[in-house]
């Protein structure tokens, strides 16, 4: 570009000639390409509890391209026969109750004890932008350092229920994987989180101080499921507010027709997970 400047009329005033725009990508930046497993090598790398491979493998199982899709069913038929070993943990209640808080707690005793966890953790996606911040596994620090462990967070993609449309296959993986136990955290909403109470063994609520008497713990379906009740954050000056909860949430348990068991709910507690403390625990 030639500029008018430097032409005589203007003597004494000089102007350099720019440089081109730096391109926003490295010109010699080679891509390296990610190698593509067959069924059979991904099979074989979750049979030996690869995490990398074990996390391809769910991806593909995510993922709503018709080829991902093919490869994805043929490994969970192969991985099946070795699935179904575990135990499946549902963990469901209010945003901000602390679900993830307290998987991170329950994970440590369950790590210290010996056993290998998975957690699959849903997060809402938007209904705006369809993305998804996938932020759970930030709540549980020292779980994500152990090597016993595999967090997997999954969007929820429109899908209702609390989890995730791929879920029950995820779970065939990591139990194919070696992981005994197997926790399922739903997306937090509180009511209608009822698809997850048919894929795990034990369901446990988590509420919070606060958020209704007797009659709203007899609107929500949710309670019905659900195996255990935790009233989470009972700590410092909200521990007599946890306990007078926990108290209205016994009281409306008393009114729900008995499940198909004949069992009232078999666990009924007040805790801190962040103090890791358990206050009271009852059996009804």
């Amino acid at each position: 570009m030639e500029h008018p400047e430097n032409d005589d009329l203007y003597r004494g005033l000089k102007v350099n000639k720019g440089v081109a725009d730096v391109p926003t990508v490295n010109p010699y930046l080679k891509k390296k390409l990610r190698r593509e497993y067959t069924p059979s090598e991904f099979v074989e790398g979750i049979l030996k509890g690869n995490i990398t491979i074990l996390s391809q493998a769910v991806t593909l199982v995510e993922s709503a391209k018709y080829e991902h899709q093919q490869i994805a069913q043929e490994i969970i038929e192969k991985c099946l026969p070795h699935a179904g070993k575990s135990v499946r943990i549902g963990i469901t209640g209010v945003p901000g109750a602390g679900k993830s808080t307290s998987i991170d707690a329950f994970g440590m005793h369950l790590i210290k004890e010996g056993r290998k966890l998975a957690v699959l953790a849903i997060d809402p996606s938007s209904e705006r932008s369809k993305g998804s911040i996938l932020g759970d596994k930030t709540r549980m620090e020292a779980l994500s350092r152990e090597k016993n462990a595999f967090i997997r967070p999954s969007p929820s993609a429109g899908s209702l229920g609390g989890v995730a449309r791929k879920t029950r296959e995820t779970i065939v993986l990591c139990e194919a994987a070696g992981f005994n136990t197997v926790f399922v955290e739903t997306v937090g909403v509180g009511q209608s989180e009822t698809a997850v109470h048919s894929m795990v063994d034990f369901f446990l609520l988590i509420q919070l101080a606060g958020t209704g008497d007797e009659l709203q713990g007899i609107k929500r379906g949710i309670m019905e499921m659900a195996d255990g009740i935790i009233i989470n954050k009972a700590d410092g000056d909200n521990i007599d507010k946890a306990k007078l909860a926990a108290a209205q949430f016994k009281n409306a348990l008393h009114l729900f027709p008995l499940a198909a068991t004949n069992e009232l709910i078999s666990f009924f507690s007040t805790c801190c997970s962040v103090e890791d403390s358990m206050l009271s625990t009852a059996g009804l």
